[in-house]
């Protein structure tokens, strides 16, 4: 899972991202790597894998891991190249997903490139360089399948659904805000259109308003705008995550109970993620290792049977299935199994989260 956190500059968006990936370095739980300057990848923390390589006594606990990408510098002309924008709109490509980070904090010694902290304006800056590098894009799309539709008629389709698309983004709509059938949602993902990608935004507050947000009039005007475009909105303390990320794990949870949190902002962060992408995970345990597997709801048991590996999925037999909460509860696969808590599911069998599962198969 890749998500690209974007921001005007000063609004805690690489504060946000430092503390995210430096609790990945900190701690055995986040183990973090450095890609390039501005990639890290994070685990998602997970009690459900500890509980089972305990019980399987395994050699391994693998999480599941998200990629950051902090496309830094987006400033108005971004879709230009001001600030490098051209750079880093480029990486925004890659990703599943957008966290925008909002400013909603007062603070006289950060100096906001604007001049005043104003979060629907800055959200419609980012928005626009966006829907504006989208454009650039989409336009030199359409020219080229306007002059090859002419000879093949099997281009006419893609033809139809760019030239729609350009003329919401002409309007300065987000390719999102258009409905899609299903066939037109996989060819506008061969567009790789930034504005096509979902959005979540986070509200950078200040100390004062993390445990009550809702004071903040701030975070109303982001929870708004997000309402109006069918987005989802998590409110964090970029300040509050950097004194985190420099904790232990026993001292952060303390740290977070003090101030009346019952998470950090990356576990926040990551279960928004998991909801606006639609994912889930799947677990799987022994004696050599126990690990968890992303896969989107509503995917059936050959497929996620593929995440592990190509053959498990070609030559399928069948998926032995038991919940973690079955699992917790006797602490023993041998007594959940004693007691037809084990289930054989076959093809048409769609993965729940936190089965764990044991896949038959043979090629």
């Amino acid at each position: 899972m890749k998500l690209g956190i974007v921001g005007l500059p000063n609004v805690g968006k690489s504060t946000l991202f430092n503390a995210i990936t430096s609790a990945g370095a900190e701690s055995a739980n986040y183990p973090f790597c450095t890609i390039e300057p501005n990639i890290g990848v994070v685990s998602v923390p997970d009690k459900r894998l500890d509980f089972l390589a305990e019980m399987s006594k395994s050699k391994k606990n693998t999480p599941t891991a998200i990629e950051f990408f902090d496309i830094a510098g987006l400033v108005k002309g971004a879709s230009k190249g001001e600030g490098l924008g051209n750079k880093f709109l480029s990486h925004i490509r890659e990703v599943e997903a957008v966290v925008h980070v909002v400013r909603c904090f007062d603070d006289e010694n950060v100096v906001h490139v604007e001049g005043t902290v104003d979060p629907l304006r800055d959200i419609q800056i980012i928005e626009l360089e966006l829907i504006l590098a989208d454009l650039e894009v989409l336009s030199k799309r359409v020219e080229r399948l306007t002059k090859v539709a002419k000879n093949d008629k099997s281009l006419v389709r893609e033809l139809n659904l760019a030239q729609r698309v350009l003329e919401s983004l002409e309007k300065e709509q987000p390719a999102r805000s258009l409905e899609y059938t299903d066939d037109e949602v996989k060819l506008l993902r061969t567009f790789n259109l930034i504005t096509a990608k979902p959005v979540l935004y986070a509200a950078n507050v200040s100390e004062d308003f993390i445990t009550n947000p809702e004071e903040c009039p701030y975070v109303k005007v982001v929870e708004d705008y997000a309402a109006s475009c069918n987005s989802d909105v998590i409110v964090v303390c970029g300040q509050i995550e950097a004194e985190v990320s420099e904790l232990e794990r026993e001292e952060k949870l303390e740290f977070l109970k003090e101030l009346g949190l019952k998470e950090s902002g990356l576990d926040k962060l990551i279960r928004a993620s998991y909801h606006l992408l639609g994912l889930i995970s799947f677990l799987t345990t022994g004696p050599d290792e126990t690990r968890a597997w992303t896969i989107k709801k509503g995917t059936k048991a050959p497929q996620a049977a593929g995440k592990i590996h190509s053959d498990i999925e070609r030559g399928f037999i069948r998926a032995e299935v038991t919940s973690f909460e079955a699992l917790q509860e006797y602490k023993s696969q041998v007594i959940v199994k004693e007691k037809g808590l084990t289930k054989l599911e076959g093809k048409d069998y769609v993965m729940q989260d936190g089965d764990v599962v044991l896949f038959r198969f043979n090629v």
